[in-house]
C-alpha cells in the first residue's frame, strides 16, 4: 500500500510512472480518514489543492518535463508554520483567521521540490505550552503506541504521530528544545534539528520579528520514518535563501571527514539517572556505531549546565516582557505550565541578559573544542519514557516531566544539529537515541543514525494500539 512506501520510494515510483501523484496522495488521503480519528494528529486537510498540485505532476510527468527530488510526495506541516492560504493557528483559537498569503521558506522549498503540502498538525497552544502535543483549538494528540497511557511528545507531536500511523511519509515541525527529536523519540520515527541558521525559517506573525532567543532557538526540520527521507529533506532545505537572512550558504555535505569519526558516548549525561530502557537502547545504538566502524567512548559532555541556566534566563526574560499579552490567548492550563518554567527561572535584569548572551558564546566555544575531539555524540532525547498524557501543572510534576530532556535543551541553546533515530522497542514502546553533531555538520550525523538504522531497523508505520 502507498502508504506504507519512503519518501525516497514514492518520488522514484512517481518519476518512473509506476503510479501516479494523484493515486499517491489519494491514498494518503484515504489512510489519514481512516486512521486520524484514534489520534487526532491531523488538524484540517488541504485535498483540493494537494489534488491538483498532484495532477501538476502527473501532467509535467507525462510531458516529459524535469521533476524535483520530491514529486508526488505529500507532506504535512505544523500549524505554526506559513502555508499559503491555510490558516497558521497555533492550536489558539484566536489565531484561527489567520491566513497567510505566502509559505514559509521551508514550505516553499519542499514545493519547489515537488512534494506537496496535504494536511496541517496539532501542537501545544502557541507551541510553548508543555511537550504534550494538546491545544485549545484542537484538543488531544495520542501516541499510537500507547494512546491512553503514553504523552506523544511535543510540540511537534502531530507531525511525529502523522508520520509514524502512515498519514504522511514525511512531517516539516521544528525543535527549540526537543519539539522534533522528543516526538521523534516517543513514536518511533526519526527527525532532524538542523543547526542554527542551516535552514531559511519565517515565524512571523502579522509581521513582527521575533525577539533574540526567537532568532536563536527555533529551527523548521524535518520528520520521517527513515534516515534516507530526512537526508533527501536535508538537501532540498539546506543553504541559502532569500527568505530569511540567517539562512548560510554551506552546502548539505561539506566535505567528508578523512580520519576515523570519533563517537561521544553520554548514556546520562546529567549523571541523575537513566530509564534502564533508555539505556539499553542508547547501548545497542553505541554497538551498531562500533559495528559500522566508528570508535565509541565514554565522555563528558561540556557546559551542560551553564547551558541549561542561558538558555532558560535567555527565554525567560523574553517571554516575561510579553507575558500580559501571551497570557490571555492560552488555556488555564497551558498558562499554568508557561508561569511555572518562569518561576524555576525569574526573568533576567538587563546585565543579566547581557551577560547570558556573553556565556551563550563561551558554552558554545566549548562545545565546540569538544567537537575537535568527537565530531558526534550519542545520547539520550529523554532518560524517561514518554510521560502520562497531560500537561503538568504543579513545580514537582514540571520539574519530572521536563528534566529528562535536558540534553536536548542543551544542544538548542548552542545551536547544533542533531538527529533522532529509533533504535528498537521495549515492553510496546519505541526506544530512541539522538547523534548530535558539530555545526553544519547534519551529514555526519545524518551518516551515523543511517549506520544505527541499518542495524537495528526502521519501525514504523504501524496502526495505532487500538487499548
Amino acid at each position: 500500500m502507498w502508504h506504507e512506501e519512503s519518501a525516497a520510494d514514492l518520488a522514484r515510483l512517481v518519476a518512473s510512472g509506476e503510479v501516479s501523484a494523484v493515486e499517491v496522495v489519494e491514498a494518503h488521503l484515504a489512510r489519514i480518514e481512516a486512521v486520524n480519528p484514534a489520534v487526532n494528529a491531523v488538524t484540517a486537510l488541504l485535498a483540493d489543492d494537494a489534488v491538483a498540485a498532484a495532477e501538476d505532476v502527473d501532467r509535467r510527468r507525462a510531458a516529459g518535463e524535469p521533476l524535483g527530488p520530491l514529486a508526488g510526495v505529500p507532506f504535512t506541516v505544523k500549524e505554526n508554520i506559513h502555508v499559503a492560504g491555510s490558516a497558521t493557528t497555533m492550536g489558539v483559537p484566536a489565531l484561527r483567521e489567520f491566513v497567510p498569503s505566502t509559505d514559509a521558506p521551508p514550505v516553499r522549498r519542499l514545493r519547489e521540490a515537488g512534494a506537496i503540502p496535504l494536511a496541517r498538525t496539532n501542537l501545544p497552544d502557541l507551541t510553548i505550552a508543555g511537550m504534550h502535543t494538546t491545544s485549545t483549538l484542537h484538543g488531544e494528540t495520542r501516541n499510537p503506541w500507547a494512546p491512553h497511557r503514553r504523552s506523544p511528545g511535543g510540540t511537534s507531536g502531530g507531525d511525529a504521530v502523522a508520520t509514524a500511523t502512515g498519514m504522511v511519509p514525511l512531517g516539516l515541525g521544528n525543535d527549540s528544545g526537543g519539539s522534533l527529536r522528543i516526538p521523534a523519540a516517543f513514536n518511533g520515527v526519526a527527525s532532524l534539528k538542523p543547526s542554527t541558521g542551516r535552514y531559511a525559517a519565517d515565524h512571523r506573525l502579522g509581521g513582527q520579528e521575533p525577539t533574540l532567543a526567537s532568532q536563536l532557538f527555533p529551527v523548521d526540520g524535518p520528520i520521517a520514518r527513515s534516515v534516507a527521507d530526512l537526508r533527501l529533506v536535508h538537501r532540498v532545505l539546506a543553504g541559502h535563501d532569500p527568505g530569511d537572512p540567517r539562512a548560510v550558504p554551506v552546502p548539505p555535505e561539506p566535505a567528508q571527514p578523512d580520519r576515523l569519526v570519533r563517537v561521544g558516548l553520554a548514556v546520562d549525561p546529567f549523571g541523575q539517572g537513566v530509564h534502564p530502557s533508555v539505556r539499553s537502547g542508547i547501548e545497542a545504538a553505541a554497538d551498531a556505531l562500533v559495528e559500522a566502524g566508528y570508535v565509541v567512548e565514554e565522555v563528558e559532555v561540556p557546559a551542560l549546565e551553564e547551558a541549561l541556566e542561558v538558555y532558560t534566563g535567555l527565554i525567560s526574560t523574553e517571554f516575561s516582557l510579553s507575558w500580559p499579552a501571551i497570557r490571555t490567548l492560552l488555556s488555564e492550563t497551558s498558562r499554568r505550565h508557561v508561569e511555572l518554567t518562569i518561576e524555576r527561572q525569574p526573568p533576567l535584569d538587563l546585565a543579566g541578559y547581557i551577560e547570558a548572551t556573553a556565556r551563550r558564546l563561551g558554552a558554545q566555544r566549548a562545545w565546540a573544542k569538544f567537537s575537535a575531539r568527537y565530531p558526534l555524540l550519542l545520547g539520550p532525547v529523554s532518560t524517561e519514557l514518554p510521560p502520562p498524557p497531560e500537561v503538568p501543572t504543579d513545580p514537582d510534576e514540571h520539574e519530572r516531566a521536563t528534566a529528562p530532556v535536558r540534553l536536548c535543551t542543551a544542544s538548542t541553546l548552542v545551536g547544533v544539529p542533531a538527529v533522532a533515530v529509533p533504535v528498537g522497542v521495549d515492553h510496546g514502546l519505541p526506544q530512541g537515541a539522538q547523534i548530535i553533531g558539530a555545526t553544519y555538520r547534519e551529514d555526519l550525523c545524518l551518516a551515523a543514525a543511517d549506520a544505527v538504522e541499518q542495524r537495528l531497523g526502521v519501525l514504523t508505520p504501524i496502526d495505532p494500539v487500538q487499548a
